[in-house]
């Protein structure tokens, strides 16, 4: 890998870039809120060589939600599943919205 594909990954929300301690600091709160995160499979940190934790920026976001719910009263595992809920009603009304616009296609095609 050259020095040129690894600043192309920077702006991949994908791309593990964060260690632990870094994220739960951008997070303002502790690694064993992510460590939690983790065992309730909201989010699955990649693993560096040595094995230590590492999180994207997309998975951030996740945990910020995951925070602010609990910040509000929120049991993490319930905070979990809530966050795991909305992903899959966004995915459905994702798919939904495209079922609709293939069908009006089909329509206006005969």
């Amino acid at each position: 890998m050259t020095a040129d594909d690894s600043y192309d990954r920077l702006d991949d929300d994908d791309y593990p870039a964060y260690t632990m301690g870094r994220a739960a600091d951008m997070l303002g709160t502790t690694q064993g809120f992510l460590r939690a995160l983790g065992e309730a499979r909201l989010i699955t940190p990649l693993r560096s060589e040595g094995g230590h934790r590492r999180y994207s920026r997309y998975q951030l976001r996740i945990a910020a939600r995951a925070r602010e719910l609990v910040d509000r009263g929120t049991p993490i595992e319930a905070a979990c599943r809530i966050i795991i809920l909305e992903d899959q009603l966004e995915e459905a009304q994702r798919i939904n919205a495209e079922y609709r616009r293939t069908a009006s296609g089909q329509t206006a095609a005969l």
